[in-house]
């Protein structure tokens, strides 16, 4: 069993493209096939080095390993179309003798003109030139002048092309609905129809899963295999990848390639997880699966027709779970990393980022939120948050004797030694029952007069953060420092 992805080397790597490597990859691995990598470069005015590059680059980061390609070889190549013209060009001449294609010489005003009345009768766009019943002297004479002409394959009138597609079922198609169609131009470039029946028959695809905007190319292409005398390859395909608003998706959504979720700071086991429920599902509940378990379960007959959403809340919540799944050392490697870029930290090892991951890990779904989350925990904006209408109903209500007291802890060095013994909550509960306060009314003042703000990790943890994390970064707001900013916030309270 072979299958191939085979990319148009014009741009980035979609999302949409990525899927259908990855279903091809996951149908080779369950059935002990090879998954070839095959490059269609044919359009030479789009096609570019660097976009090849950039594509091999991001399915190697999803994993993707393929057995034949251009950079590792095989028996079938080459694997770019752009050095495989003697194959087109010795196939096509066979297919000149024995009938199935003839020399065209239309100019593109006849062509046009062809069009024209088609459209005026509302009849598809057949060709009905004479070349196809030109004789053998018309056509000597045009090339003995030189006149640039192409091979138009010859479409066999009243016939039925029917595949058994694995997604889709039985489909057919009519001959009639079909003009002559060129498989070579008159600069020697083979059309896209003729390169793809040729390349998948000469190296061996017996198995094509595509996108479904595909399917309508199936009936050129299996004439051509009819022709050659190739046997056909088994079907599949597969519906689009749809927006939330059930549009095509596109870059008005936001990203839709790979290597821009990539930068955006998704985990390659993420997105490898994520396509692969894209229109398939292992017939339970199970969201999250590593990659050897999907190419243990994968199955062409679990592939649903309808299209797919690509849901980016959905992504983000599948990205926080696979952090969760990591060992606490690469989680801390990644933030440490993001942290360091963001100028929030000197360094990305060590014992400061490892007191981060406990109080982020289970919150952050992609490695930058722990930026925000670990600035607003060095950042003391008490000044800035006091107008906020919630904020000052907790000031109102007697909020001057827990500064008080926190004041005063501070200047006897009792706060800094309950930080460091992690005894915050035992000081809090203590202050409460002299100041017979408990509940909201006590943890949420303490909130606001150490940190800032309302929300955010356990008060106490975060001092202790901040005290382990001091000399690491020029970010921190240190306790002396907090304390000094509530004193001078609410100077009548410390008065009294």
């Amino acid at each position: 069993m072979r299958v191939r992805f085979a990319p148009s080397p014009t741009g980035s790597l979609h999302v949409g493209g990525a899927r259908t490597a990855l279903f091809n990859y996951l149908y080779a691995k369950k059935m002990g096939g090879k998954f070839v990598l095959r490059v269609e470069d044919t359009d030479q005015a789009r096609s570019t080095r660097a976009s090849e590059d950039s594509m091999v680059a991001d399915l190697k980061w999803l994993g993707l390993d393929w057995d034949e390609g251009p950079d590792v070889g095989g028996p079938c190549g080459p694997y770019r179309q752009s050095e495989r013209g003697e194959i087109y060009k010795a196939l096509a001449e066979k297919l000149v003798a024995s009938g199935h294609v003839y020399p065209c010489f239309c100019t593109d005003e006849e062509l046009e003109a062809m069009k024209a009345e088609a459209e005026e009768k509302k009849l598809p766009p057949k060709y009905m030139g004479k070349w196809a019943t030109a004789s053998e002297a018309e056509v000597k004479e045009m090339m003995d002048k030189g006149v640039p002409f192409t091979y138009r394959f010859r479409v066999p009138e009243g016939e039925r092309i029917e595949i058994d597609d694995m997604v889709r079922g039985k489909v057919g198609w009519d001959t009639n609905t079909l003009g002559d169609f060129v498989v070579l131009r008159s600069n020697g470039m083979p059309v896209y129809n003729f390169c793809v029946a040729v390349d998948d028959a000469t190296m061996g695809i017996t198995h094509v899963l595509r996108a479904e905007e595909h399917l309508p190319n199936t009936l050129r292409q299996a004439l051509v295999y009819n022709a050659l005398g190739f046997p056909l390859p088994t079907f599949a395909h597969m519906s689009l990848i749809l927006a939330p608003d059930r549009s095509k998706l596109s870059k008005r959504h936001g990203a839709t390639s790979v290597g821009q979720f990539k930068d955006e700071g998704y985990l390659s086991k993420t997105m490898v997880n994520y396509l692969s429920l894209l229109g398939w599902n292992d017939g339970t509940e199970q969201e999250i699966y590593e990659k050897a378990e999907l190419e243990k379960l994968f199955s062409v007959e679990r592939i649903n027709k309808s299209p797919a959403v690509f849901d980016k809340v959905k992504l983000n919540w599948m990205n926080g779970q696979h952090l969760r799944l990591l060992p606490d050392a690469d989680v801390e490697a990644l933030v440490g990393e993001a942290l360091v870029a963001s100028d929030l930290l000197k360094e990305s090892s060590g014992a400061t980022v490892q007191a981060i991951i406990p109080l982020i890990k289970e919150s952050i779904e992609l490695v930058e939120d722990a930026v925000p989350q670990v600035q607003a925990m060095f950042e003391f904006p008490l000044k800035e948050n006091m107008g906020d209408d919630a904020m000052k109903k907790v000031l109102d209500d007697d909020f001057e004797p827990i500064v008080d007291a926190i004041v005063k802890a501070h200047a006897s060095g009792e706060l800094a030694a309950a930080v460091k013994e992690g005894t915050v909550k035992q000081f809090i509960n203590a202050t409460g029952k002299a100041l017979d306060r408990k509940g909201k009314r006590l943890f949420m003042p303490f909130r606001i007069a150490l940190t800032g703000r309302m929300q955010g990790p356990d008060v106490g943890e975060v001092l202790t953060l901040l005290d382990k994390a001091a000399g690491s970064s020029d970010k921190i707001v240190s306790l002396d420092d907090r304390v000094a900013a509530l004193k001078a916030a609410f100077p009548a309270a410390v008065a009294n």
